[in-house]
């Protein structure tokens, strides 16, 4: 087993579980035009980044099939490919909200509860997940699949629900986007 590889990545585990959600914070209290930037908005970004945590969704649940079936190569290709897709979806999220301003939901009655609900466990998870994929990840990469395996069992309905949550958030605020 490589402990030497986790203790590698760990500091870096540490600072991106950190500043990630920091950015992201930011990004509802300062945009670019408010530092004399002159940007234009990109509202055509959600429906891009929503596709994009779907397609998150279905590579995790097709990596755990493969994972069960033992298609190695499979599995790793695949969570790969997700790790990219989140990587993809927090640069177009952050891009967004830097230039355009955050739209309000406009349901009203027990639906905006829904969504708040939503929402919230969406955005709490969604900070959480982030030392929990690299974690999970770095584990795979120093070949300690046992401790892999374990952590990968709390790393993945997480990440799901965060994937599937954020195109379910798009869905039901997309009708209020006033662009």
């Amino acid at each position: 087993m490589n402990t030497s590889i986790e203790k590698k990545y760990n500091k870096w585990i540490i600072v991106l579980s950190i500043l990630i959600p920091v950015a992201v914070a930011l990004l509802f209290v300062v945009k670019l035009k408010d530092l004399g930037f002159d940007v234009k908005p990109l509202p055509f970004l959600p429906p891009i980044y929503a596709a994009i945590n779907g397609l998150t969704a279905i590579l995790l649940v097709i990596a755990v099939w493969a994972i069960k079936n033992g298609k190695i190569q499979l599995h790793q290709n695949l969570m790969k490919s997700a790790i990219a897709c989140s990587l993809l979806f927090l640069v177009m999220y952050i891009a967004y909200h830097m230039t355009t301003p955050s739209t309000k939901f406009g349901g009203d009655g027990t639906i905006k509860y829904v969504y708040f609900f939503i929402l919230l466990t969406h955005i709490l998870l969604s900070i959480a997940i982030i030392p929990l994929v690299l974690v999970t990840y770095v584990r795979a990469l120093a070949e300690r699949f046992d401790k892999h395996k374990k952590i990968a069992r709390i790393t993945f309905p997480l990440w799901l629900y965060v994937a599937v949550t954020g195109v379910v958030v798009y869905l039901m605020i997309s009708p209020y986007y006033n662009y």
